[in-house]
């Protein structure tokens, strides 16, 4: 049982700084924060969690059952799932190029928990750190925020890419040609930009990366030499309660500062056939995959090819949910609908065998799911998409992007696509 305090308290950015500076102390460490995103029905402002009792580190190899024992006690846990545990849910591998270097899933078990709310913050601590409640807070209030942790700036670097720009043309021709056979109708392919070598700041340059994209699924994680910087716009499922939801994109246009021409790209996505038929096919994915664990007759779609509008991009967004019942446990739900549909295709299963084959590197985290378990049996995650990973040992710095490919794809436009994905992360370090 945690000890528990409230605190009145308004989080703006001054207190996310200080906060998350404070947070570095810690090998654990995990902050998610919806950017004060109310339509995207977030539980918290933001949460933090930090310092681990215990963890479960594993590869895919019988992950799921791991996870379902570890789960067991109620608390809150913490972590992602990285995409290669699909291997443990289909007869499928992962052979592709790793600098990375993630283990498959990682979740801790927090002392210390952080709930923020518009006006206040609950702070929930297991009894052996209950006596810390007090001064840790008022460390936070009055930490000092430096420009840079560790001592260190950002240098800017030097980006690569894994595919080049003429083979990522030869392969996406030849995904469209298992789309012409009928092998699948859809597939998400993505590609590595990465740079060897390189050291950075995570902290200055999550913030810098929030700062610029103001996500509503926005996380950090530092997990001793691992990192996650993620400006993620998606949710990949959610439950509160016997409710579950999952969010899939499927649609991209660019901003553009003058605002009446923003406003026709943005009329002109919501309208686009090919952008709005790569969503209706996720869509039905998604209600496929609920379909298996809801409550009869309970799948609906609440949103259809809604425009999000963030800071970089417009985003064809669609929200499907359903009630389960009670005795239904958080991984059921997970093992039903893990990978999220958007980052692979349909079919599912034939399309992660494809992508498997033509992508240069393996996606590890990227496309897998950040967020967190609740005491309750409550869970959010979002989609590991438009995020910067890094391996603090070995000084490798990767993000990835990746589209749709439908038999309407043009390859110069899917190609176009992936470069808007990627600007953020891009401006960020080599800026």
């Amino acid at each position: 049982m945690r000890s528990e305090k409230k605190i009145t308290f308004t989080l703006d950015e001054n207190a996310k700084q200080r906060i998350l500076q404070w947070a570095q102390q810690y090998e654990e460490v995990v902050w998610l924060d919806s950017n004060q995103y109310e339509q995207m029905d977030s539980h918290y402002e933001a949460v933090l969690a930090v310092d681990g009792l215990t963890s479960l580190v594993t590869d895919a190899a019988g992950a799921f059952n791991d996870l379902e024992e570890y789960l067991s006690n109620r608390d809150w846990w913490f972590g992602y799932l990285g995409y290669d545990l699909k291997n443990d849910l289909e007869a499928l591998s992962s052979q592709n190029h790793d600098a990375l270097e993630f283990p498959d899933l990682y979740f801790f078990q927090p002392k210390k928990v952080f709930l923020f709310s518009e006006t206040e913050v609950t702070l929930q601590y297991l009894p052996l750190v209950a006596d810390e409640m007090d001064r840790d807070w008022q460390e936070i209030l009055v930490t000092i925020i430096s420009e840079a942790t560790d001592n260190q700036e950002n240098s800017p670097l030097k980006i690569q890419l894994r595919t080049s720009k003429d083979a990522y043309f030869e392969k996406v021709a030849q995904l469209m040609r298992h789309i012409e056979r009928g092998d699948i109708y859809e597939a998400n392919f993505c590609q590595e930009f990465f740079s060897e070598g390189t050291a950075i700041d995570p902290l200055r340059t999550y913030h810098h990366l929030n700062t610029i994209s103001n996500p509503p699924f926005a996380g950090y994680l530092k997990l001793g030499y691992h990192y996650i910087l993620s400006a993620s716009p998606e949710r990949y499922v959610k439950k509160r309660g016997n409710h579950v939801m999952s969010q899939p994109i499927k649609g991209t246009a660019k901003r553009v500062p003058d605002v009446a021409e923003d406003h026709r790209i943005r009329m002109e996505l919501l309208h686009d056939p090919k952008e709005r038929s790569e969503n209706i096919m996720i869509t039905d994915l998604v209600r496929n995959d609920l379909s298996r664990i809801a409550k009869k007759g309970s799948v609906r779609v609440d949103e259809l090819c809604t425009v999000y509008t963030f800071q970089q991009v417009h985003q064809l967004i669609s929200t499907i949910s359903c009630e389960v019942d009670d005795d239904l446990s958080a991984v059921a739900i997970l093992k039903n609908t893990f990978p999220m549909g958007s980052m692979t295709g349909a079919p599912k299963i034939s399309a992660m065998k494809i992508i498997e084959q033509l992508e240069d590197s393996r996606r590890g985290v990227y496309s897998g799911a950040l967020g967190y378990f609740a005491p309750n049996g409550d869970f959010d995650f979002n989609v590991v998409i438009r995020s910067i990973l890094y391996n603090a040992q070995k000084k490798y710095v990767s993000f990835s992007v990746g589209g749709a490919i439908t038999a309407q794809s043009r390859i110069e436009n899917e190609y176009e696509e992936c470069l808007l994905k990627a600007k953020a992360m891009r401006e960020v370090l080599e800026c």
